[in-house]
């Protein structure tokens, strides 16, 4: 251990185990600091990875080099791709994963990086000079000088845990709060603000009458969400089950509501609007007479369930009694209670899009810190906040996503352009670009980068090269390849699609909606023979293939837009700008100009409360 680095972490939540391993990866040295060893990568809510949007970021992740998809694929109990009803746009993996394990393959990997060093200790301040930050001070007293400092403090600062009436301080069950940082911060004029969060009981497996609940698979060939993983690898899964709440549930749940934080006034904070605890839904929902819950396994080897769903601070009595009011959970026992924690968060629009703070150099903040929810928006910000501490002390240009590039880009731009006012979290419709941004070729957008920014290896921007290449390769022999009557009918027929009268392209057959490629393999000879050319057969190929396809129509609309947005996006406001002499702009527009200082006219456009007649001053005043 040394005393001077290039950058230091703090925190080892998603967001700093990822930002370490970055900064550390790229040549930094590197020091991450946690308050426990044990709990690198600790999941402090539901065992999962993935879900909508969610498992799109985690493949984003992975093209650029992180861990976050190669770590839950080695700890998943079970796989499963959502929406699959729906457009490619929408599918979004999601695994359940054994907790654990996912916290000790975190601590192997990180282990495994040379520049990076470890320190178990809590951050009390960070060191100020000529408004640059240049190190940190701990509770013990020892003092670690840096380039740069990524905070990843998640939900420890000045954090209080609520369980009905009983107030503990902690950021965690049985862990203690962080404080100093916030204190410090305020004196250099930053906004800092609560929210909460909170989570379920965790209950006892062989207390639960799983015959009185719906049970729920994993997908038979599932879809990993490393870019590194085999298809078709033989995987171990364990089933999740599905109960319901009642009336009676909830009327259990109301005798219980004047003893609850959320009700009482004691909780300050806003919570997640789309993650509500069951007291707030059974409020907000009040027509509705009962609620999912699902019963997700802890890991392999343990009886440990999280109900998803149940988040409550309820007090623990009140909890145990509505559970046993649910059909299969008459006898059940609680290992832990659930509760709500309140913490301090830090406006986002005091970043700059490399999640640089505005006020002090050489501090970025990535995480909870920053308002958000979720591990999966953690460990992107923590990605990209390390990654850029390094471009900054190596005198490197900055790395930032494009809207139009990644979730990763939307989820930035959202949180350092409109900021919150509840904790955020990513889905589908945030982004205005979804047909671009799929899970399946989030590869060939952006291991490029990553190779170029040196984070990612030649084995694994070739393995991308020889998937884009063999996607080619396939829709080319689409394109020519004609096809007829005699060769495709029966199986036209057989599925219920219209037969053809005379020989076509057989593009024009995988256009159709009724038509798969993996159907197509199967009936049509020539077809397995190109598959059969390839060194393996990868579902990804013939999918990706499919996709650029069957909506190529929309995917070059689409881009089209994509590429006018961009024009704004290139106009660059000066720094220099004083809004107020433009009086033609509304005062509320001049206000949050004045507070944000957009870097561009698109980010200025998508600032609420801009109107698009503010946006055309701008335009007129730069000559555009």
């Amino acid at each position: 251990m040394l005393n001077n680095y290039d950058v230091v972490v703090v925190g080892a939540g998603h967001a700093g185990s990822e930002a370490a391993a970055a900064a550390a990866n790229l040549g930094s040295k590197t020091l991450l600091i946690t308050m426990d060893m044990t709990k690198i990568g600790q999941m402090s809510c539901n065992p999962a990875i993935g879900g909508i949007a969610k498992g799109q970021i985690v493949r984003e992740i992975d093209a650029l080099g992180g861990y976050t998809g190669i770590i839950t694929d080695r700890s998943s109990i079970q796989f499963r791709m959502l929406n699959r009803s729906k457009g490619p746009a929408m599918w979004s993996p999601r695994a359940q994963c054994d907790r654990v394990k996912f916290s000790i393959e975190w601590r192997k990997e990180l282990e495994k990086i040379k520049n990076l060093d470890f320190f178990q200790d809590k951050v009390s301040e960070l060191i100020i000079e000529n408004d640059a930050v240049c190190g940190v001070k701990t509770e013990m007293g020892f003092t670690f000088h840096s380039k740069a400092v990524v905070l990843t403090n998640g939900t420890f600062l000045n954090a209080l845990i609520h369980i009905g009436k009983k107030q503990l301080e902690g950021g965690r069950m049985a862990e203690t709060s962080s404080y100093g940082i916030s204190d410090q911060l305020l004196k250099y004029n930053f906004t800092v603000s609560r929210l909460k969060t909170g989570t379920s009981a965790r209950i006892d497996g062989r207390s639960i009458d799983f015959s009185e609940m719906v049970i729920q698979h994993g997908d038979e060939e599932p879809s990993f969400f490393s870019y590194l993983h085999a298809d078709n690898e033989p995987v171990k899964q364990r089933p999740c089950h599905v109960a319901r709440t009642s009336e009676e549930v909830h009327e259990t749940l109301r005798r219980g509501f004047h003893e609850s934080p959320l009700f009482t006034g004691v909780i300050q904070g806003v919570g997640p609007r789309y993650c509500p605890s069951i007291e707030d839904k059974v409020v907000t929902f009040s027509s509705k007479d009962s609620h999912q819950l699902f019963l997700e396994p802890e890991g392999f080897d343990t009886e440990e369930y999280y109900i998803n769903g149940f988040s409550s601070s309820l007090p623990w009595e009140v909890q145990l009694e509505a559970l046993r009011k649910v059909k299969g959970l008459e006898n059940v026992k609680i290992f832990r209670p659930g509760y709500a924690i309140e913490y301090d968060y830090f406006d986002p629009t005091q970043l700059h899009h490399t999640l640089e703070t505005k006020k002090l150099a050489n501090l970025y903040f990535a995480g909870q810190i920053n308002g958000t929810t979720g591990y999966e928006e953690a460990a992107a910000q923590g990605l990209i906040a390390g990654i850029n501490a390094h471009q900054k002390v190596s005198n490197e240009p900055d790395f930032v996503l494009a809207r139009d590039e990644a979730y990763i880009g939307v989820l930035i731009d959202d949180l350092v352009t409109k900021g919150v006012d509840e904790p955020y979290r990513m889905f589908t419709s945030r982004a205005e670009y979804r047909i671009l941004l799929r899970q399946d070729n989030a590869d060939i957008r952006l291991t490029p980068r990553a190779y170029n920014l040196g984070l990612v290896k030649k084995e694994r921007f070739h393995l991308m090269q020889y998937k884009q290449e063999s996607i080619n390769r396939v829709i080319s022999f689409f394109e020519n390849e004609s096809i007829k009557p005699s060769d495709i009918n029966s199986f036209l027929k057989s599925i219920g699609s219209s037969e053809i009268k005379q020989g076509v392209k057989l593009i024009s057959i995988i256009s159709r909606p009724d038509i798969n490629i993996f159907d197509l393999v199967s009936n049509y000879k020539p077809l397995q023979n190109l598959a059969h050319e390839f060194i393996r057969l990868r579902k990804d190929i013939l999918q990706g293939a499919e996709i650029s396809m069957k909506y190529k129509g929309y995917l070059v609309r689409e881009k089209s837009i994509a590429d006018k947005i961009k024009k704004l996006e290139n106009a660059i406001i000066p720094n220099s700008i004083n809004y107020d002499k433009y009086l033609s702009i509304s005062t509320e527009a001049r206000q949050k100009l004045n507070k944000i200082r957009p870097k561009t006219i698109g980010q200025a456009a998508r600032i609420p409360g801009i109107n698009p007649s503010d946006i055309n001053v701008l335009l007129v005043s730069f000559g555009r």
